[in-house]
């Protein structure tokens, strides 16, 4: 093999390296480490919007590449660790602000930060899911809304008088990843089945159920029915999904729990983002070993 060929075969693998990392990261939005998931979510942002999808995919890279400068565990990268809270940092930086220069230096600025934080996290072995982007974006709204006011983009108005819960427990999935449309929704179940069947069927019923309950609470019908209290029960069902009824009953747990932290947020008209998943599955997470030990001393 001629020194040019070796150079380009080593670059390739590289490139198709750093590619399956970058799209384990965006799989990992929804706890799966899987390529194919991850490919699937991209292309259901760019169906949902073009910047969007930009901005998902620029997050990604700049987390990535921040945890490889960082030396950070090179096995903890490659399971695509580093970019699933960069990921959604970014768009959500598209959603709270206008696509302009300066909101895409803050996107990767805050992504690079949200890798920070997520290693932080890491190295002491506290499970805090997507805490890292919550926090960095709360810091980016607090700046924006009381200082730099013209970067705001304006907020879109949903209406709705009615609610089709199957199509809720896909929009579930959509607004994980920001995504307000039925197909990006679709793409997003469709991709976490394929890498885990049972996380799916999880993720959709919790939707449902926790679109169900904020029904039958008089919350508002618009929210409602484009997915806005059923994306953190989409995340707290996949966390504990598993084919033992005592997995459902923790799912349940978990669900309940993220759908009062939500109802509490927007009473007190706090952003939630996945704020409401991360304390309810850290709760019920407690609770379980907790638990687990007195089932074992006893």
């Amino acid at each position: 093999m001629t020194p040019n060929i070796f150079i380009k075969n080593k670059f390739s693998r590289k490139t198709i390296s750093l590619a399956n990392i970058i799209l384990k990261g965006l799989g990992q939005i929804m706890l799966q480490e899987n390529p194919v998931t991850g490919f699937l979510f991209l292309v259901g942002i760019f169906y949902g919007s073009l910047t969007m999808g930009v901005a998902a995919l620029l997050a990604t890279i700049s987390g990535t590449v921040t945890a490889f400068l960082l030396k950070y565990d090179k096995a903890e990268i490659n399971k695509g660790l580093y970019g699933f809270s960069a990921a959604l940092v970014g768009v959500a930086i598209m959603l709270f602000l206008k696509p302009v220069f300066i909101s895409w230096i803050i996107l990767i600025i805050g992504s690079a930060l949200a890798t920070v934080i997520q290693h932080f996290f890491m190295k002491r072995k506290i499970s805090v899911f997507t805490l890292p982007f919550v926090l960095i974006t709360w810091l980016i709204l607090f700046f924006a809304n009381n200082y730099f006011t013209g970067l705001l983009s304006e907020a879109s108005i949903t209406t709705a008088s009615s609610i089709n819960y199957f199509s809720v427990g896909f929009n579930g999935f959509g607004q994980v990843i920001f995504q307000d449309n039925l197909i990006s929704g679709v793409l997003f179940f469709i991709a976490v089945f394929m890498s885990s069947p049972i996380s799916a069927l999880y993720g959709f019923i919790g939707a449902v159920l926790s679109a169900f309950i904020a029904f039958s609470i008089s919350a508002p019908v618009a929210d409602i029915s484009i997915g806005l209290f059923s994306f953190n029960a989409v995340l707290c069902a996949i966390v504990f999904a598993g084919h033992q009824i005592k997995d459902s009953i923790w799912a349940l747990i978990a669900i309940l729990l993220s759908l009062v932290i939500s109802l509490l947020m927007l009473k007190f008209n706090f952003t939630q983002l996945t704020f409401p998943f991360v304390l309810a599955s850290c709760i019920t997470l407690f609770i379980k070993k907790k638990y687990d030990n007195n089932r074992q001393n006893n």
